[in-house]
C-alpha cells in the first residue's frame, strides 16, 4: 500500500499555459485525452487572479482568488472533476516572489499607495522608504508613464477623479493606472464651496486625531461621503466640480498647478518608466517595473498567500507545487522549509532553479528537485558532436568579426545591466554596505561610491545565479568558494578600486564580520545587507547572461539555453550517465523538462541544430553563400548595411532551426501564406533578439530604424512571390539537417521518458516543438489534431507495431512518430511505476569502431529491468550507416537481466550473444530502442 506520510509522485506531467481562451473548462476537455497518452499529472501554470488581459498568470494581484478570466470557481471545480475522472493529479506552478502592480487590481497595492508607509501592507512589499534620494524620502516610486511627468501632465492624461461608489480620489494614468490620492488631503480636494464638502473635508483633515484607527476612521468617511454624492444631487454636483477645478486644460500645463501640487503631496512618485534604472525603491521581477516583489520570509505574509493553495492540498485538488523563481526570494531555505511544515499534507515539491555547472543541488532543502533545466542542456549536449566546435569557432569568428570568449560576453553583459536597468537596486546595495562599513572605524572611510564600483565588479564576477548565506549557521563551504572566488576575480581585474574595499566586501557577504562578538558591526546590518546582495545576484545573473549575452554570443544558439553553458561544446558520454546515476541516487523525482514557457527555443530545434555540430565546415559554407546571395540581392556588396553580421548570423540558425515540418521536403516552394506566417515568426524573434542583445537597440529605446531593417531582411529571404535564390540554396540543406534531426528529436524524447526523474511534456509538444522565444513558444495549440493523432497512432501500433514506425518515420513531419514513441513509453511506464519510481540506474559500455556514437543504460528494480540505446550523431552514421563490430556490452560484475530481448517501440525481439547486443540487431529500425526481457508468459 501506498505510504500515506510520502507525497504523491508524478510519472509523468503534462504542462498546460493558461490564458484568455484557454481556461478552466478547456483543460477539462482535454482530461481524456491526456490521461490516454499516459501522464499522470497535469502541471499548469499560474492560474489565481492576475492582472486582467494576463498572458502567462504570473502577475498575481489576489494570490486567493481563482482567475476569472480563465473561468472562475465553478469552472475550476469542473477541472478538477474532469481530472479526478480520468485519474489525473494537478501541480500547480506557484509564484511567492513577486505580485503584479500597476493597473487598478491590486488591493495591497494600492493601499500602499494610499498610505505610503502607514499602510498595513507597506511592510509585505520591498519598499525602500529611506533611500539616499531625499525626494523620494516616504514616497514610492511608480515609473509607469510612457513619457516624462511633465508632458504627461500637460497633455492631460494624468486627471483627478472620484470614485462615486467608494467615496475616494485617486489620480489615473491614462484611465488605466490608479493612483489614490492620501484621505489625509481629501479637504483639499473638497474645499469650502458646498457646507456639507466642507464639514466631510474638516474631518478627513482631522484623521491624525484617529491615530492608530487612522485607516478605519477614513474608510468610514469615504463611506459617508459617497452617500452624500449618491443622495444629495447638489453634494454630487459640488464634487464634481472640486475635481475639475484641479484638472486642468490638455495643452496648457499652467493649469494643471492645482493637481500637480496634490500629486506632489502623495506617498507615490509617478515618473517615466526609464526612471526605475536609476531611481527605483521597491525590489522587482528582474527589471520589470510592473512586478513588485514580496517579503515571503514574513510569517503573516506567508500565511495570507497560502491560504488557498494549502485549501486546495487539504481537499486533494492539488498533488504538488512548483516554486516560480525560488532565487528571488531571501531566504529560499527557509521559505521551503515553512512551506512543508504549513502544509496540511505531504505533497511534490519541485523548484525553478537554474543551476551553474558543476553546482549541485542543496540537499538541505525539502524538494523533489528541480523543473529540468539542467536536463535539457545534458540531454543536447550529448547529441552535440564536440568534434565540432573548432570548426563552429572559426566560422563565428570569420563571419561575424569577432572572437570574444563568452566568460567575458557574460561579464560585459552583467556590467551593463548593472550600469543600466539594475543600476537603482546596486545604487541601495551599496547604500546599505556604506552605512554597515562607517559602524567601524576601521572600514569607515569606504563611501558609497567605493563601495558601489567594487560591488558592481565583485557580482559580475559570480559563477552562480546566488549564494546562500543566511546568518543562521556559518556559510556553506560552496558559498566560501564562490563569493572568495568572486572577490578574487574583481580584485585581480585592475578597476582601481581600494583593495581594501574588496577585503571588507568578503568580510560582509560572508558574515564573517560580524563572526566573533564585540565586532563593532551590526549582527542584524550585516546579515541582511548579505542577503539582499543574494537576491540581486540572481537577477543580474539572469538578465546578463539568459537576457543579453545569449543573444550575444551566437556562435552555436542551440547551446544558448536557460541554464546552458554555450561556452561547453558537448556533453561527454560519461558525464550523462554520471548525471543520470546521481540524479537517481538523490533526486529521483527531479522534474526533466525539454521545452517550457521559458526556453529560448523548442526542443526539436535544438535537437535538429545539433546536427550541425556534425557538419562546421558544410554549415560554414552554406552560411557565407547564403549571406552572399541576400546581400547581392539588396545591393549590399560590401556587406555593410544592416544587419550586422551577428544577427545575421542568428538569423540563419533561427531560420534551419524552427522551419515548420510541413513545410520542408516539398517538391516546390511552399505554400505562400504559410511562409509569411513563419516570417512574421521570424520577424518577431529577431527583434526581440535585438532588443535584448542591447548592442544595436534595446527595449528602453528601441532603434526603430535598424529593427525595421531587420524585418525587411528577414521578408526578403523568404519572399516567395518571385524567383529566390537564397530558398533554392537553403530549402535543400533544411531538409536534410531536418530529417537527421528527426533522429535526435527521437533520442532526446525516449531518454527524457526512461532516465531517472519525472518526464514533463510541454503544451503541444507530444508532436514536434519548433518554437522559437516566447511568446511564439506560447501560441495556441491544436489539441483536436493531437487527440485525432493519438487515435489513428495508437490503431495502427495495435495492428503492426513495426510497419506502422517504419511509415512514420517515412512520413515524419505529422510529428505521429514522436507521438508514438511517448505514447508507448508512457504506457509502459503506467504498468511500471516502482521501475522508474526507484530504480537503478546502470551505465552500459559500448565496443567497436562505432562504439562513441551509442548511449546505453539499464533500469532495474525487482523482476522488472528497461534496457535503453540511442544512437548520436546522425550526419556520421548517414554517411556510414554500417554497425557491423559495434555492440553494447553488458558489465563484467552483472549477470545480465536476460538473453531475450523485445523492443517496446518497434515489437522486434533481439537475441544476445557473447555478453553483449549488436547495435545493428537493435537500431536498424529507429535511433532508440528501448528493450524489455521476453520472458515467457507466467
Amino acid at each position: 500500500m501506498p505510504d500515506p506520510a510520502a507525497p504523491p509522485i508524478p510519472r509523468a506531467t503534462y504542462r498546460l499555459q493558461f490564458r484568455a481562451g484557454f481556461g478552466f473548462d478547456d483543460a477539462a476537455a482535454l482530461a481524456p485525452c491526456l490521461a490516454r497518452l499516459g501522464v499522470s499529472h497535469v502541471y499548469a501554470s499560474p492560474f489565481l487572479k492576475a492582472r486582467s488581459g494576463s498572458a502567462h498568470g504570473y502577475d498575481i494581484v489576489d494570490h486567493n482568488r481563482l482567475s476569472p478570466e480563465l473561468g472562475g470557481e465553478a469552472a475550476f471545480r469542473r477541472m478538477a472533476e474532469a481530472f479526478r475522472a480520468n485519474r489525473l493529479g494537478l501541480v500547480l506552478d506557484f509564484v511567492p516572489n513577486h505580485m503584479g502592480v500597476g493597473g487598478a487590481e491590486n488591493p495591497w497595492w494600492l493601499d500602499v499607495l494610499e498610505w505610503g508607509p502607514d499602510s498595513d501592507h507597506a511592510g509585505w512589499f520591498d519598499i525602500d522608504w529611506d533611500p539616499e534620494r531625499r525626494h523620494l524620502a516616504g514616497k514610492l516610486l511608480v515609473p509607469l508613464l510612457g513619457d516624462h511627468y511633465g508632458a504627461v501632465l500637460e497633455a492631460g492624461q494624468l486627471a483627478l477623479r472620484f470614485d462615486p461608489e467608494a467615496g475616494s480620489f485617486a489620480v489615473w494614468a491614462y484611465g488605466t493606472h490608479k493612483l489614490p490620492v492620501c484621505p489625509l488631503h481629501y479637504a483639499r480636494v473638497l474645499g469650502d464651496a458646498h457646507p456639507a464638502l466642507e464639514r466631510i473635508g474638516d474631518a478627513f483633515a482631522g484623521l491624525p486625531a484617529w491615530r492608530p484607527y487612522v485607516a478605519r476612521r477614513a474608510r468610514e468617511l469615504q463611506a459617508e461621503l459617497a452617500a452624500l454624492a449618491r443622495d444629495h444631487a447638489g453634494v454630487r454636483e459640488a464634487v464634481e466640480a472640486a475635481v475639475a477645478r484641479l484638472n486642468g486644460e490638455p495643452g496648457r500645463l499652467d493649469t494643471w498647478r492645482g493637481l500637480d501640487a496634490l500629486i506632489r503631496d502623495q506617498h507615490w512618485r509617478v515618473a517615466h518608466f526609464r526612471v526605475a534604472a536609476d531611481d527605483i525603491n521597491y525590489r522587482r521581477f528582474f527589471n520589470v517595473n510592473e512586478l513588485a516583489g514580496l517579503r515571503m520570509e514574513l510569517p503573516e505574509l506567508f500565511e495570507r498567500t497560502h491560504r488557498l493553495v494549502f485549501d486546495l492540498l487539504r481537499d486533494g485538488t492539488l498533488d504538488g507545487l512548483r516554486i516560480d523563481h525560488v532565487d528571488g526570494l531571501l531566504d529560499p531555505k527557509g521559505y521551503l522549509m515553512r512551506l512543508r511544515a504549513r502544509a496540511p499534507r505531504p505533497f511534490y515539491l519541485v523548484v525553478e532553479k537554474i543551476l551553474a555547472h558543476d553546482e549541485p543541488l542543496r540537499e538541505d532543502w525539502p524538494v523533489e528537485g528541480t523543473t529540468g533545466y539542467e536536463f535539457a542542456n545534458l540531454v543536447l549536449g550529448l547529441l552535440v558532436d564536440p568534434a565540432g566546435e573548432e570548426g563552429f569557432t572559426r566560422c563565428h569568428a570569420e563571419f561575424t568579426g569577432t572572437a570574444r570568449p563568452f566568460d567575458a560576453v557574460v561579464r560585459e553583459s552583467k556590467l551593463h545591466v548593472m550600469r543600466s536597468e539594475m543600476a537603482g537596486e546596486l545604487d541601495a546595495l551599496a547604500r546599505d554596505a556604506a552605512r554597515v562599513a562607517r559602524q567601524n572605524p576601521r572600514t569607515a572611510d569606504f563611501t558609497h561610491a567605493v563601495l558601489r564600483r567594487a560591488l558592481r565588479e565583485v557580482v559580475a564576477r559570480f559563477a552562480v545565479y546566488r549564494t546562500y548565506v543566511d546568518g543562521a549557521a556559518a556559510p556553506a563551504e560552496a558559498d566560501r568558494r564562490g563569493i572568495g572566488r568572486a572577490v578574487a576575480q574583481a580584485r585581480q581585474a585592475g578597476t582601481g578600486v581600494d583593495p581594501g574595499a574588496f577585503d571588507f566586501l568578503h568580510r560582509l557577504l560572508t558574515t564573517d564580520l560580524v563572526a566573533q562578538p564585540r565586532s563593532g558591526y551590526s549582527r542584524h546590518a550585516v546579515v541582511r545587507c548579505a542577503m539582499r546582495v543574494q537576491q540581486y545576484s540572481g537577477p543580474v545573473m539572469a538578465k546578463g547572461l539568459e537576457d543579453t549575452a545569449f543573444y550575444r554570443y551566437t556562435r552555436f544558439v542551440a547551446l544558448n539555453e536557460v541554464g546552458g553553458h554555450p561556452d561547453r561544446f558537448g556533453v561527454p558520454l560519461a558525464e550523462f550517465h554520471a548525471a543520470n546515476a546521481e540524479r537517481a541516487r538523490r533526486w529521483p523525482h527531479a522534474m526533466l523538462g525539454t521545452s517550457t514557457h521559458d526556453t529560448k527555443r523548442g526542443e526539436d530545434a535544438r535537437a535538429r541544430l545539433a546536427v550541425l555540430s556534425e557538419m562546421p565546415g558544410e554549415w560554414a559554407r552554406q552560411v557565407g553563400a547564403w549571406s552572399r546571395t541576400l546581400r547581392a540581392r539588396r545591393g549590399d556588396a560590401d556587406r555593410a548595411a544592416p544587419p550586422d553580421r551577428n544577427d545575421e548570423y542568428l538569423l540563419y540558425q533561427l531560420l534551419l532551426g524552427a522551419w515548420p515540418a510541413e513545410l520542408t521536403g516539398l517538391p516546390a516552394l511552399p505554400e505562400p501564406g504559410a511562409v509569411r506566417a513563419f516570417a512574421g515568426r521570424v520577424e518577431g524573434a529577431m527583434v526581440k533578439s535585438v532588443r535584448e542583445a542591447k548592442v544595436r537597440s534595446d527595449w528602453a529605446s528601441p532603434d526603430a530604424a535598424y529593427e525595421d531593417a531587420v524585418r525587411a531582411f528577414v521578408r526578403d529571404a523568404l519572399d516567395t512571390s518571385r524567383p529566390d535564390a537564397f530558398l533554392d540554396a537553403f530549402l535543400p540543406f533544411q531538409a536534410r539537417v531536418a530529417r537527421l534531426g528527426v533522429r535526435n528529436s527521437l533520442a532526446q524524447t525516449a531518454l527524457k521518458l526512461t532516465v531517472p526523474g519525472v518526464p514533463d511534456i510541454y503544451q503541444g509538444a507530444e508532436l514536434w516543438d519548433l518554437s522559437l522565444v516566447d511568446p511564439d513558444n506560447r501560441r495556441p495549440v491544436d489539441h483536436a489534431l493531437r487527440a485525432r493523432l493519438l487515435d489513428e497512432v495508437s490503431s495502427a501500433l495495435a495492428r503492426d507495431r513495426r510497419a506502422a514506425l517504419a511509415r512514420m518515420l517515412d512520413a515524419w513531419q505529422d510529428g505521429r512518430i514522436k507521438l508514438a514513441v511517448i505514447a508507448t513509453l508512457l504506457a509502459f511506464r503506467r504498468g511500471r511505476p516502482a521501475l522508474f519510481a526507484q530504480g537503478g540506474y546502470q551505465a552500459l559500455g559500448a565496443e567497436g569502431r562505432k562504439a562513441d556514437h551509442l548511449c546505453s543504460f539499464l533500469r532495474r528494480h525487482g523482476e522488472d529491468a528497461l534496457l535503453v540505446a540511442a544512437a548520436r550523431f546522425p550526419a556520421r552514421l548517414a554517411a556510414d550507416p554500417d554497425w557491423a563490430g559495434t555492440r553494447i556490452v553488458w558489465p563484467r560484475d552483472a549477470a545480465p537481466a536476460a538473453t531475450r530481448w523485445r523492443d517496446l517501440l518497434t515489437g522486434r525481439t533481439i537475441e544476445a550473444g557473447d555478453g553483449g547486443l549488436q547495435a545493428a540487431a537493435i537500431l536498424d529500425d529507429l535511433s532508440v530502442a528501448a528493450l524489455v526481457p521476453d520472458r515467457p508468459a507466467r
